[in-house]
Parts: C-alpha cells; structure tokens; sequence
C-alpha cells in the first residue's frame, strides 16, 4: 500500500493508519529528514526480524536506530547522558544527526545488541515525528539502500513502493527523499567521535 501524508502538515487519519500497522506488527517505509527509511515498532520482535532480514544483516553486527520524539524519549533509552553531550544534543536535534550512545536496560530484549550501544536519532520531519508521538514509543529504523551503483538511496516513493510493496505492509509517500544519510556522531567512550559525515556539519 502506498500512503500519501502531507510532509508539512500530517493528517491525523493517515498517521493513525500507520501507527495501526506498527502496532499490529507490521513493516513500514517512511520519510525522515534524509534518507527513507525502514521501520517497526521496537517492541515487535517479528517485525525486527522481518527488516533484518529484507535488508540481509546479521542480527548481531547490525547497526540499530531508534527513531525518539524528543530528548527526554531518547534519553529513557540510554545510560545516564552528562551535561556536556546533553548539550551537544540539544544544539543539534532535532537534525540529521544520529548519535551513537550507550543504550539503557529500557531497551527491548528484541534488541540483539552484544555491543550495548545505540543509534539514536530526532529527525526533522513531521511525518515521522506524529507518528512516533502517536504510537507512544520509539520506532526501529534503518536506511534504505538502492541496489543501484549509481544511486546510494531510494529517494521516489512511487519507485520504492515498486520494489517493496510485497515486502513491506505500508510505504509512506511524504515526496522526493534525499540522497544523503545522516551524520553519525559517537558519544558511547566519552568523546566525540564522527563515524560519517553526511547531511549536515555537527554543531559543537
């Protein structure tokens, strides 16, 4: 199914929509303020495994995000979070940064992290913002990628949703995506780390 939402002005109806297909388990594609990404609900263990395996990773080494609606949600997520990186977040976020940071025991057994970090992200999106506020929770999220050797990203909807509508329950239509991925920040050792640079320069 593909479901077209106003990017700057969600409607409640089409949010809700997707909200009930994350929490009866299901798969979504959706829009950040980057890159399209792949979501669930990170309390349904069924529907990680599905994205873990539709993207091919290995549950141990995979890279997980979680997608909050605010610092005080994220901050439920993750250890004990100092004043220095609390600002560091707050100057940043919400933007296209994800940052890496040591995930709290809050965090679903589903998670099969050996690694005890965390990607965690705020994205500047409407779209993605109504509808974790409106599922209660933070939403599991990884990129997109084409497996085109030009293109990095899927950035069409009407494109990704012919590839993916039987793989996934719902793509969200929310326009034209970018083509370039957040930047990474890791704060997990105490320093502040950049794995990538991508959208946007960090502000220190």
């Amino acid at each position: 199914m593909l479901l077209t939402i106003n990017p700057d002005n969600p409607h409640d109806r089409k949010v809700n929509q997707v909200v009930d297909i994350l929490r009866s388990g299901g798969v979504i594609i959706y829009p950040t303020d980057t890159i399209y990404g792949l979501g669930c609900d990170i309390y349904s263990k069924k529907a990680i495994e599905r994205i873990i395996r539709l993207r091919k990773l290995d549950p141990r080494k995979a890279n997980l995000t979680i997608i909050c609606k605010d610092i005080s949600q994220l901050a439920e997520y993750t250890q004990q979070i100092d004043n220095q990186n609390f600002k560091l977040l707050k100057r940043n976020l919400p933007g296209p940064f994800t940052f890496i940071l040591k995930s709290s025991r809050k965090l679903p057994k589903t998670f099969d992290n050996r690694r005890k970090t965390l990607g965690l992200r705020i994205p500047d999106n409407p779209i993605a913002l109504a509808i974790i506020e409106e599922l209660g929770n933070p939403v599991l999220s990884i990129s997109l990628k084409s497996s085109d050797d030009v293109t990095e990203y899927l950035t069409d909807p009407y494109e990704i949703h012919e590839i993916y509508e039987k793989q996934v329950d719902v793509v969200v239509d929310g326009g034209i995506g970018k083509n370039e991925p957040s930047t990474v920040v890791d704060l997990s050792n105490g320093a502040i780390d950049i794995i990538r640079e991508g959208i946007q320069e960090l502000i220190l």
